[in-house]
């Protein structure tokens, strides 16, 4: 039998945000990062949000590099949107350019295109992929006195295993997904009728794992706590092989998406750029299945099949981008490594919270609430999903009974946890 779906007001949540961004008067004042420890976080003027009219950038440019189309409803257009909102509130000029990877632009490196863009007069780059890792160190050697931001990257962090000393200009800026992966894994456990649940994985890397163990840690802690047996709840990874599908490169997300259905499972989590699994999940509704799906990365990810969408845990880059942006114009621009958490006091704070979570149509009201629990719990302290006793897929520890994960230890992960059914390297 469907269970109810609870509708949201999806659409007037967007029209909010774009009337704020539009309204280009306010933005972070007061926002403070801690890298290192336990826990990195926003905090925002501490239990409230302060927030200024934004420095004016009228004759700044800076350069936006995508990895995929700018309007993928994606993690992309995420990247794309928030350079929008520093162009409103400020009236600086972006140069973008979308689908910079090897199959879509083979003859165009990152380099290429950071030349070019410092040609057209960017004061700034935004590098928005972790695989441009190469490119962007390279290019911010070639040009040491314009900063650049790598998202994803580890190359300002100086207690991190990728640290470039000697590129002074190229700093790091990355969201805490790890929470909205765990906002997913519980919606998902909470919704899912056969305890089978499966993840739509792009590639094989230390980030795409931490997610997977993400969503993982925050099923289990939903599915126990409704009174479930842990031993009846499945995760299955399956990996196409990059961010989006290239054909004839990767393996096809859709056909990945309905195999999964085919083999049992009745929520699909997608950890990929585009909208493959909430699309198949929504054909496969309208012909009588109980299905449900959970994309990913963009505020307005449910839209494309909102009555089968759990939610969506997403990236908002512009609080954070403009504080670079900020900087730079206030001529006290230093490189840093910045992970970011939510903001919450109001994880949905469009001037303030690195990553949000959408509740979506098809999630049921009490689930919805066991979610907002979990929210609040993380957000005070009281509730910590990586704690030991955890075991990778191996059987070698990875957390002892009590011990409480570093940000290393949670950045740099090398393995699925025992439960996770799915590869955990490339090989």
């Amino acid at each position: 039998m469907k269970r109810p779906r609870r509708m949201f007001g999806l659409l007037a949540l967007l029209i909010v945000l774009a009337m704020i961004a539009a309204a280009c008067s306010d933005s972070s004042d007061d926002t403070t990062t801690t890298t290192g420890g336990d826990e990195t976080a926003t905090t925002s003027g501490g239990e409230e949000t302060t927030t200024t009219a934004a420095m004016s950038g009228e004759g700044f440019t800076f350069g936006m590099i995508l990895v995929g189309p700018e309007n993928d409803h994606g993690w992309s257009q995420a990247h794309f949107e928030a350079g929008k909102y520093i162009e409103e509130l400020t009236g600086a000029t972006m140069i973008s350019l979308d689908t910079v990877n090897p199959a879509d632009r083979p003859e165009t490196s990152v380099e290429q295109v950071v030349d070019d863009m410092i040609e057209q007069g960017a004061s700034l780059i935004f590098a928005t992929s972790d695989d441009m890792k190469d490119g962007i160190e390279a290019a911010a050697a070639a040009h040491p006195d314009v900063p650049m931001i790598w998202s994803s990257g580890d190359s300002a962090w100086a207690e991190g295993d990728g640290y470039r000393p000697d590129l002074p200009n190229l700093g790091n800026i990355m969201g805490k997904m790890i929470y909205g992966k765990m906002f997913a894994g519980c919606a998902a456990a909470l919704t899912s009728e056969t305890g089978k649940i499966a993840y739509l994985g792009p590639l094989i890397n230390d980030e795409t794992l931490r997610l997977v163990n993400s969503v993982y840690l925050g099923a289990r802690y939903c599915w126990e706590g409704a009174g479930n047996d842990p031993a009846e709840l499945g995760l299955e990874v399956n990996w196409i092989g990059f961010w989006f599908n290239i054909p004839g490169v990767t393996l096809d997300p859709t056909e990945v998406t309905n195999a999964f259905y085919d083999g049992g499972a009745d929520v699909v989590i997608s950890g990929i750029d585009t909208t493959e699994a909430l699309v198949v999940a929504g054909q496969r509704a309208a012909a009588g299945e109980d299905v449900w799906a959970i994309p990913f990365d963009f505020v307005g990810g449910c839209s494309e099949a909102p009555e089968v969408c759990l939610g969506v845990p997403y990236f908002n880059w512009g609080p954070s981008y403009l504080g670079v942006v900020e900087s730079i114009l206030a001529g006290d621009y230093t490189t840093e490594f910045q992970w970011l958490g939510p903001d919450w006091s109001d994880i949905n704070n469009p001037d303030t919270s690195m990553i949000g979570w959408v509740a979506g149509d098809a999630l049921t009201d009490d689930a919805s609430a066991t979610v907002d629990t979990l929210i609040t719990g993380l957000g005070d302290g009281s509730i910590n999903l990586f704690v030991g006793p955890l075991t990778f897929q191996d059987g070698t520890p990875y957390l002892a009974d009590g011990e409480v994960a570093t940000d290393a230890q949670i950045w740099y992960t090398k393995q699925l946890l025992e439960g996770v059914e799915g590869a955990s390297s490339a090989g």
